[in-house]
């Protein structure tokens, strides 16, 4: 068994995977959409709330600082990721470069993974960004009937209609094509950020110096807790990180972490990019730099508008104006978060239809889900599929306690491409690396071991619902995917075809 679980997929022959006409991706996404596409769904709630709330509760004024750091941890997982989309152009990201280093289990597990992560995130961010119009909508004077604007505020039967009807159009958008949606993406992305440099610039005019004093708070112990909603660390070692101090920044790290996660996704569009390998490591790398040095920015102003112990929790950029006599800011706040989650639901969705669709072509799941549209050149069946469940999801089930599966799946496929690297090296040391990952095996191991701290930092009970959704996914490849993958069914490539060099670059 252990043969066939481990079997891998060779490079060669996932790339001419991706000629088969009715299995073929349409290629049309450029350096420039990947780097949109990524800043798309990095930027999201995260810059208007997460900086504030972590300057209060965890760093100070020194937030900037655990902002650094994590994308100190994320672009070491970013230049893994860009070796694997530069050297395997598929689609699929984490699943596909697992398939070929590490094996079948394994990259069923991680798309398995995938799957859940895509799927829960989407759903949040609808239901975020339901929040954030029903709030614009309630400033004009309309308000949305009870049943019908969010679960919570229904007595019985309650749908979030907004948050359903948005991932449904978004999935219309997504069957229509990966240009359109690329344009629609450059579009918003274009508000956000203008959004975001608007609150910046201005907010630096009402920075006060006092505010940043002291730039890190004097460090303060936290009791270690036993419950489940305790972090994994403090139930296996009786250790609680600290707030505040200098260990207090890397306590903030770990929780603004969360804000960088997507660039991931731009990995799962490797297949539909012209020149994927040279636009991947681009895409990937140019929107981490751009979103940290938002991000970084940002909680500086923050910090310097108003004293952090004084920032509000639920929404302290939007406050901190209000607190200096703009409250006009509030609202265009609100409306520049918005906007921007659009693009985090699209790009999120994207990358979920992305990787079934990869496993779907590799037979682990249906193969009806891997034939494209015909005009479209788009997986439009996986992309209905799930838009449907997702927007059920989004509209009936309470998802806030689900999130953090989002955070502890993304670290998990951290990891494995980490690994997937240091294996493909030794494996495939013939294969061309436009792209390579330096200081090999350092960078790696770094991002496996920070990737691994921040995981362990997550509540016990995230780790439990992990947990029982790969038992379930174990129990699918076993009963279905292992038996019905194109490998076990001998469906490889002849020796001389493996030898094939792979497609150009363009089109």
């Amino acid at each position: 068994m252990t043969n066939t679980i481990f079997r891998t997929k060779r490079v060669e022959q996932s790339i001419l995977d991706t000629e088969e006409p009715e299995h073929a991706l349409k290629k049309s996404l450029s350096a420039l959409d990947l780097t949109v596409f990524g800043v798309g769904v990095i930027i999201g709630t995260g810059i208007f709330v997460l900086t504030g709330t972590v300057a209060k509760n965890n760093a100070g004024p020194a937030v900037a600082l655990a902002f650094v750091a994590a994308g100190v941890a994320c672009a070491l997982a970013a230049l893994c990721y860009a070796e694997f989309a530069s050297t395997v152009p598929v689609a699929g990201s984490a699943y596909t470069f697992s398939y070929a280093s590490l094996g079948e289990l394994p990259a069923w597990i991680i798309g398995w993974d995938l799957v859940l992560e895509f799927a829960l995130g989407t759903a949040v961010v609808a239901v975020g960004w339901s929040g954030y119009v029903q709030s614009l909508m309630d400033n004009a004077g309309w308000e949305m009937p009870a049943a019908l604007g969010s679960r919570e505020g229904a007595d019985g039967f309650g749908f979030d209609i907004l948050a359903a009807a948005l991932v449904l159009v978004l999935t219309v958008i997504l069957v229509l094509g990966m240009k359109l949606s690329a344009r629609i993406t450059s579009v918003v992305v274009a508000i956000k950020v203008a959004v975001v440099l608007t609150v910046i610039v201005a907010g630096a005019f009402l920075i006060e110096a006092d505010n940043y004093d002291p730039f890190i708070p004097k460090q303060q112990a936290v009791d270690a807790g036993e419950s489940l909603q305790a972090p994994l660390i403090q139930l296996m070692f009786g250790w609680a990180p600290s707030n505040f101090g200098v260990m207090g920044i890397f306590t903030a790290a770990s929780v603004v972490f969360f804000a960088f996660i997507g660039f991931d996704v731009v990995a799962t569009a490797a297949e539909e990019t012209k020149n994927p390998q040279r636009d991947m490591p681009r895409g990937i790398i140019g929107s981490l730099l751009i979103c940290t040095t938002l991000y970084v920015l940002v909680s500086i102003v923050v910090t310097g508008m108003q004293h952090y112990s004084e920032l509000s929790v639920d929404a302290p950029l939007a406050d901190a104006f209000k607190a200096t006599g703009h409250p006009w800011y509030a609202g265009f706040i609100s409306f520049g978060a918005a906007v921007g989650l659009t693009t985090v639901c699209m790009i999120l969705l994207l990358g979920q239809t992305r990787v079934f669709f990869a496993m779907s072509r590799d037979g682990l799941l249906p193969r009806f889900f891997s034939r494209v549209h015909p005009r479209f050149k788009t997986p439009h069946r996986p992309t209905i599929l799930l838009g449907v469940i997702i927007a059920i999801l989004a509209g009936f089930t309470p998802l806030t306690e689900l999130a953090a599966l989002v955070n502890i799946g993304t670290l998990f496929a951290f990891v494995v491409v980490a690994i997937g690297v240091l294996v493909l090296r030794r494996t495939r040391p013939d294969l061309h690396r436009s792209f390579r990952t330096p200081w090999v095996p350092v960078i790696p191991i770094l991002s496996v071991c920070a990737s691994l701290w921040l995981m362990i930092n997550l509540p016990a009970e995230t780790w439990i619902r992990f947990a029982v959704w790969m038992l379930a996914g174990f129990v699918v490849y076993f009963l279905y995917g292992r038996s019905h993958s194109r490998l076990a069914r001998g469906e490889e490539l002849s020796v001389g075809d493996a030898m094939k060099p792979p497609r150009g670059d363009t089109e």
